[in-house]
């Protein structure tokens, strides 16, 4: 069995976003509340979390985690890294270096923006990283697990989404080529973006969202990365076909 929880499910602004008025962003359902987009897994007894964005330290107290096997990066996008310097709890408590799971372009990205952590003699408290380097085109293993690596495309970005048994996750994805879809195939559950309701330039709308999902025959598929422009909650899911759901922060699921 794996437990799936949603550390996250906002864009990259979050929702409220600063400033604005609208009516999801003043709601006072809890639901329509979205930190930046991650997620803890619970796999073969491992402690994973997808991305760790700016709202990481928040989201593991929130979740009241203090445990964490490793981390796997879909993208270097800021709302996905951000937070990695907060890994140092898990540091000082596990008393080993954090596994990070990316490609070698995202791992080239971590090396730069946390320059310091990669010092010869790093200052005393600095993070520190295990950097496992990944192929799209190879299933890879934690602690002799499997995770299938899945490539997606953020307009011209790539990104890696990720099947664990039979659960599957992506985010920040446009499109998905047909072979890239027979890897999703056969999953029980499917976790995708659906940023708004118009087409957007690099990221799936609601509707499209939708019909990929049904082209990868899934049972049931929640929604993240959810914008301000989708929609409440309560309206949106109002709207979705069944087996469809619109996933909100802290929503725990089981495969």
């Amino acid at each position: 069995m794996i437990k799936a929880t949603f550390l996250g499910t906002g864009t990259s602004q979050g929702v409220p976003v600063i400033g604005c008025t609208c009516a999801v962003c003043t709601s006072t359902d809890s639901r329509d509340n979205r930190l930046r987009s991650a997620m803890f897994l619970t796999y073969h007894n491992l402690h994973l979390v997808i991305d760790a964005g700016p709202d990481f330290r928040q989201q593991m107290l929130r979740a009241r985690q203090s445990r964490l096997d490793g981390i796997l990066l879909t993208h270097e996008h800021n709302d996905h890294v951000a937070g990695l310097d907060d890994v140092r709890p898990f540091n000082f408590s596990q008393n080993r270096d954090m596994p990070i799971y990316a490609e070698r372009h995202v791992l080239g990205e971590i090396t730069t923006r946390f320059a310091y952590a990669f010092d010869a003699n790093p200052y005393p408290g600095a993070p520190r990283f295990d950097l496992q380097p990944i192929l799209e085109r190879e299933t890879f293993f934690i602690s002799g697990h499997p995770v299938i690596p899945i490539r997606v495309w953020h307009g011209k970005m790539p990104v890696l989404g990720f099947r664990f048994g039979n659960l599957t996750y992506i985010t920040d994805a446009k499109r998905i080529d047909d072979q890239q879809i027979e890897k999703i195939k056969g999953s029980d559950v499917l976790i995708l973006n659906a940023l708004r309701l118009e087409p957007h330039a690099s990221h799936l709308h609601l509707e499209a969202a939708i019909e990929l999902s049904r082209r990868c025959g899934v049972s049931r598929t929640y929604f993240t990365h959810i914008s301000h422009a989708l929609g409440t909650n309560a309206e949106v899911s109002q709207l979705l076909p069944d087996g469809f759901m619109l996933a909100h922060d802290q929503l725990i699921i089981t495969v």
